[in-house]
């Protein structure tokens, strides 16, 4: 055995394909179906528990990049998912247990891959040691890597606010400020409402249709996560004592308190993201890009994350991340997958791409790989390992994590296109000049189809 691997999901799968691609020998952990999760229902490796739509195809899209990334990285999951597609417009969505049961036969039938069945309770001390449990992370290995990192440093409960890009937000309507004038100057982006634009505001978010709890979910929520629309059913008054008081600010433009505000604070450095302060929700996500948009400064905003609230482990990785995604101070211990603090998916997979290609490089004795910041799958990577490690939460692929372009065109979606073509473009010319293996048949075309 050359390379231990902890988990038969979607990234602990695609670690498992790229390491023995490169000729090492991996023996895969899975504790199904000794041990069920409470939302695992079969024995199959990379059982969808969720969706079984893979999102977008389309280049215009953050997923459909990802998913061209993917492609020239020899993606286990994509060759598998175009076999098992089922109609779905523009998006690659897939016959859900076909998806599995061959993922499963595939990874189970390699010469170099050794599946096993039992559950693991104690992190095992050989490396390289590629750590991919997922979400859903059983409660005695969460404890061993909570004993490992520190147990403030693994969460189980995501209380997630949307994220919007900042090309898209109306800065006429909105000022820079910190309460009382604390902080730096640009901190805090205001986005001010005055009384009849807050209780039209209102009124749509408490009728709004919200994400059933699922039964492995826990449905009382601590104040620090409260979501957005359940302060709201405590009456009209709340939010304005909550996250959308005005205390401590003036509008530049009259000089004035507004009667209510959103914050919305700094995601990166460049300012291309900007985080909805303490919107935490689990409305739906078209009703929560209907409902948000009341807020005038946000009349056109593009969402790169849509808030949250469910269980998912994951470590800080900001804190204890390289972005080769091994641990800082514990050579050929990797993590990928949810556990990373990705979400979705193709986010998912894509990490278990690069765990287990720097898995075989660590055996073989050549430094780890970081691909590009230009491609989604480097400027994923690197958000998750430079983030501020205490606001920390998982984010999902989107193009507001992308460097800007130097040229960029006026139109949104030619924008997005040109994001996408330099992404693969440097991502193939980084993976020739790393001798790394890769292919270009399947790169996906832009379609006029938009998928969900």
């Amino acid at each position: 055995m050359d390379i231990l691997i902890i988990g038969g999901g979607l990234a602990g799968c695609e670690a498992a394909w790229q390491a023995a691609r490169q000729g090492c020998r991996v023996r895969l952990l899975e504790m199904r179906p000794l041990s069920f999760t409470p939302a695992h229902r079969t024995s199959y490796l990379a059982e969808l528990v969720c969706s079984n739509s893979l999102k977008s195809q389309d280049l215009d899209t953050a997923s459909g990049l990802l998913k061209g990334e993917m492609d020239l990285l020899g993606s286990l999951l994509l060759q598998v998912a175009k076999g098992v597609k089922v109609p779905a417009g523009g998006a690659l969505a897939v016959d859900r247990e076909a998806f599995a049961r061959e993922i499963t036969r595939k990874v189970e039938e390699h010469p170099f891959i050794q599946v096993v069945r039992e559950e693991v309770e104690e992190l095992p001390s050989f490396r390289p040691l590629i750590v991919a449990t997922g979400p859903l992370t059983s409660p005695t290995f969460a404890q061993a890597l909570a004993d490992l990192l520190g147990e403030g440093h693994l969460y189980f409960y995501d209380a997630i606010s949307p994220i919007v890009t900042g090309d898209s937000i109306d800065y006429s309507n909105a000022f820079f400020a910190s309460r009382y004038g604390k902080g730096g100057e640009e901190d805090y982006l205001n986005c001010p409402m005055a009384q009849e634009e807050y209780e039209l505001f209102y009124e749509a978010l408490v009728k709004a249709e919200r994400v059933p709890l699922r039964p492995f979910e826990d449905p009382v929520f601590f104040s620090g996560c409260m979501p957005v629309e359940e302060m709201g059913d405590q009456g009209k008054e709340t939010l304005l004592y909550g996250p959308m008081k005005p205390v401590g600010l003036r509008d530049p433009r009259d000089g004035k308190r507004p009667y209510a505000v959103v914050q919305l604070r700094r995601e990166n450095r460049e300012g291309t993201l900007w985080n909805m302060v303490g919107f935490q929700t689990r409305l739906k996500w078209p009703e929560q890009k209907r409902v948000f948009r009341l807020i005038p400064a946000l009349r056109e905003a593009e969402f790169a994350r849509y808030g949250s609230i469910h269980r998912n482990t994951y470590i800080n990785s900001p804190r204890f991340l390289k972005p080769s995604l091994d641990m800082k101070g514990h050579d050929g211990l990797f993590f990928a997958g949810q556990l990373t603090g990705v979400e979705g998916y193709m986010e998912s997979a894509a990490t278990g791409i690069l765990a287990g290609i720097n898995g075989a490089r660590w055996v073989k004795g050549d430094a780890p790989l970081v691909p590009p910041p230009t491609a989604m799958l480097g400027a994923l990577v690197r958000y998750v390992v430079t983030c501020d490690s205490d606001v920390f939460q998982p984010m999902n692929a989107n193009f507001g994590l992308l460097p800007p372009l130097s040229d960029p065109p006026r139109r949104r979606r030619e924008r997005k296109e040109a994001y996408s073509r330099r992404a693969l473009e440097d991502l193939a010319l980084w993976l020739e000049g790393e001798g790394v293996f890769h292919t270009r048949e399947g790169v996906l075309p832009v379609s006029r189809e938009r998928g969900k």
